[in-house]
Order: structure tokens, then sequence, then C-alpha cells
């Protein structure tokens, strides 16, 4: 395959050439996705991205459906198990908030090893649970790895530009969710059947160990994707502050700058009422299906499964959906089909609620599953929109959202029987998508008025403000006798080779 040239050739960088085309004015981000390739640096971090977040996802939720033996070893009530399951999705909300601006300040690769390693360890531990306590505690520290989904959709965001990067962002994150279908499957209708073979049909000794293989898996993976991939187009951080091609970042500066703007929170509750709705469905699939229509623990998962497995495709085609639209109406596009896939969602949370047969059940949740997840991928079309400079930090508010959904919606079902609580959630979703009429991001057109003036070229996904880099109507002297500046244009901050 022939390699691209990327620009000026005495510019400091780790590559001077590209398997894939890039845009020397968007920070040689790809303006291309190859599925099959796996050159480094922009292909390399898009498949350590979602395979990152894939292990990740599985450990979250491989206690999920073994939580029926769980329970029935441990005496437990229903609302034992699901403070532990609001517990591991809740812990990970600081988790996201610190990680937004972590990723602006240290980049996607190293934290992804930090927490992939750490989160191997509590799930390693699962076999120790011996009261609701320390199983609450356990998933409460397992709930670390929920946090990588903001270095998923932030390194891919830092490899290809805005005209691809709603496709790239819901491809790593859907096939990253997956996780969550595949350990329902591989953890209760596979491993866990065959542990007990193992152990003479002991179901306590099964599932005491088969935590073991994935925690095993995810270290390995966290070691992995520290030495093989790249933190961005032009290297890795550390090298790129030296050479002085990188300004240093203040994480507390990102962080202001997200937090401050109303678009953040307008998509942090509407990602709560599509992710949250998604983390929910992974704690309760299991549980609804083996109480209300009388499934084994193995079949139950096998049924489970499936809401996840939808992410295979669905949350890409949310992506891909929304720069399609965004090709044809600008942010008007996206916001249109953003609303038109919450709305189409939460209707059908309600249907699934009053379905009676189990063969009904399926295919209502498998629609239910495919808006959910295509809901994900348009949040994450609009995310690196909003104020470009700060994009960890805003994807990191966004990406806690859908916990704290998770959360929410975790409360209801500890209380509720089920179809008041799927009656509650489905409400909340049709309200959400009011919210995108509420969404206007500078320079871009909102759902019913206003125009674009700014195109996809005009900004760059580029760093926050830190102590050498400069925003606003501040007046800047040249500093060209450095190796790359950063030059104001248009009230826009673009790095230049000097």
């Amino acid at each position: 395959m022939a390699e691209v040239d990327s620009g000026a050739p005495q510019e400091i960088k780790k590559y001077q050439t590209y398997v894939l085309n890039v845009d020397p004015d968007q920070d040689d981000k790809a303006t291309e996705i190859k599925l099959c390739n796996f050159s480094r640096p922009h292909m390399r971090a898009f498949h350590c991205s979602w395979w990152s977040f894939f292990v990740a996802f599985f450990i979250w939720f491989a206690i999920a459906p073994l939580l029926s033996e769980i329970k029935d070893t441990l005496g437990l009530t229903k609302q034992q198990v699901w403070t532990s399951s609001i517990v591991g999705v809740g812990g990970t909300i600081f988790m996201r908030f610190a990680l937004g601006p972590g990723c602006d300040k240290y980049g996607a690769r190293v934290l992804f090893t930090v927490v992939l390693c750490f989160a191997s360890i509590p799930t390693a531990l699962t076999g120790v649970i011996q009261n609701a306590l320390s199983l609450a505690l356990i998933r409460l520290f397992i709930g670390t790895a929920g946090g990588t989904f903001v270095m998923c959709q932030y390194w891919t965001s830092r490899m290809f530009t805005r005209s691809v990067v709603g496709t790239a962002n819901a491809l790593v994150g859907g096939w990253g969710n997956l996780g969550g279908g595949v350990t329902q499957l591989v953890m209760g209708s596979l491993l866990f059947p065959l542990f007990k073979v193992f152990y003479d049909q002991d179901a306590e000794k099964a599932w005491r160990t088969v935590s073991v293989v994935p925690a095993v898996v995810t270290f390995a993976t966290g070691v992995a994707v520290y030495f093989i991939s790249d933190d961005a187009p032009k290297g890795n951080y550390s090298e790129m502050k030296k050479n002085g091609t990188m300004p240093e970042v203040s994480a507390a500066s990102s962080f202001r700058s997200g937090a401050m703007n109303v678009n953040t929170w307008l998509l942090f509750v509407q990602y709560a009422c599509c992710f949250g709705v998604e983390l929910t469905m992974n704690n309760a699939a299991a549980l609804y299906f083996k109480d209300e229509f009388g499934q084994s623990t193995e079949s139950a998962a096998a049924i489970a499964s499936i809401f996840g497995w939808m992410n295979l495709f669905a949350r890409g085609l949310g992506g891909f959906a929304s720069d399609a639209f965004n090709t044809r109406m600008g942010m008007r596009g996206r916001l249109l089909i953003h609303t038109v896939f919450l709305a189409c969602e939460g209707a059908l949370v309600l249907i699934f609620a009053n379905t009676d047969t189990l063969a009904g059940a399926i295919v209502v949740m498998v629609f239910f599953s495919l808006f959910v997840q295509a809901a994900e991928g348009t949040s994450y079309g609009i995310v690196p929109y909003v104020d470009p400079p700060s994009t960890g930090s805003i994807a990191g508010i966004v990406g806690a959202g859908g916990n704290t959904g998770a959360v929410g919606f975790g409360m209801g079902f500890r209380q509720l029987d089920y179809k008041d609580a799927f009656y509650v959630m489905g409400s909340t979703i049709l309200g959400s998508s009011i919210l995108s009429f509420f969404i206007f991001i500078k320079g871009h057109s909102g759902l019913l008025w206003g125009e674009e003036t700014i195109s996809d070229k005009d900004i760059d996904l580029e760093y926050p403000e830190g102590e050498d880099d400069y925003h606003g109507e501040e007046d800047y002297e040249s500093g060209e006798e450095d190796v790359g500046y950063l030059k104001e244009e248009d009230g826009v901050v673009a790095e230049h080779a000097a």
C-alpha cells in the first residue's frame, strides 16, 4: 500500500509519512478509516481503542450473568443485588469526570494502561465475595474500568478529522460496548457451565473462580497497549511536549472550559438516556428474562447478550448517520437524527414493558437496543464540536452522564416492579429528546434556526488552554523561532509548523 506524504519533512514528529490520507491542517489527522489496516499511528490507535474498551466492558459486567447464582449462594435480596449494580456503575461517574481532563494532559494510551491494569485486580478477586457489602465493594473497584470510555472516544477524536470522527467514535465505542453482550454469553453460557464441569457441578466454586480468566486478558491488554501504540498522529504527548510541538496542558483549565458550556450538560442528560439505558439493561436483562419468563441462568444470559451484540453495528450506524446528515445539513442534521433516535428509543422501551411473550420481548428488545446504541453514536458525533480544545473534558463529562443515568434507572429497578421501572425509563428518554431544541453550538446551526459559519477545516480538535497556549482575543507575538507555535485565526487556535 502506497504511503502518503503528510507535509513538511523538517517538522519534528514521530512519523514523516502515513499509510492513510491525512490533513496537515488538522494536525495530521486521518481523513479516512480503513478497518482492515493496523498501521501506526491512526489505525493502530483505532483498534487498540475499541479492543481496550471491549475488555474493560467485559470485566465491568462479567459478574452480571452470575448475579442470580451469587444471590442464591449468599442469600441476598433483590435490593442488595441492585445496590451492587448501582455502585458498580455509579463509581465510574467520578472516574469519567477525572479521566476527561487527564486525556487532554496525558493522552489516552497511558491512562488506558493504568485503568485496565488496576481494574483487572478486583476482577480476579471476585471469588472472595462473602456478603452484600463485599459484593458492592468489589463491583465499585471493577467499575473503574467503565472510565475507559473517555479514552476510547478521545483517542479517535485525536486521530481522525471531523469529517469522519463521528463514524470513528461510534465504531470504537460500539465495538467496545459489544463487550457487554459478549460477556453475558461467554461468562454466563460458556465459561460458567465449563467451570461447573471442572468442579463437578459445584456452582459456587465455578462463579468464585471464573472471573480470573477475563482479569488476566485485561491486564495483558493494558500492558500491550502502552508499547504498541501512539498518543497522537505526531507521536506521544511526552515527546511532543519535549520537542515543543505541543504545549503543556492544564487539566483544570480544560475541565473548567468544558464544564462551563451549557451544551455539555444538555448532552450529559441525553447520554444518560441512551448509554445509561444500556448499562441498566446489562445489569437487568438476564434477571428480567429469568424472573419474568422462567429462563435458566444460561439461557437468560444468552438472550440478554443479544442487547449487547447489537453494538456490532448499531452504534456505528448512528455515527455514520450523524456524519451523513452533517454532510447534507450541517449541525442541524446531526441534531435532527440524534433527536429521532432518542424518541424512537423511548417509544420502544414503553412497548417492551408491555410485551408479555418471550418471542415478542426478544424482537422488541432487538429494535430497542438498535436505537439505544444508535443514539449513543449520534451523541458523540456532536461532542467534538462543542468546544474542540476541551474535547477530552467534554467527552468525560458527557460520558459520566451515561453512568449517572444508569444510577437513576437502577434505583428505579431496585424499588419498583419491572413494568413501572420501564415506564419511568421510557418517559424520561422521550423527555430528553426535547433538549435537542436547546443545543446551540457556536458557529453552527441549531435544530430550528441558525446558520453554519464555521467549516470542519476551520477548527481543529486541538489542545485545551494551558500555560503556553492562547484563546480568545489576547494578542499573540509570533514564536517563529520555535519548532511549532500556536497561531490565532478567526478566534480559533490552530497549530502550525515553523
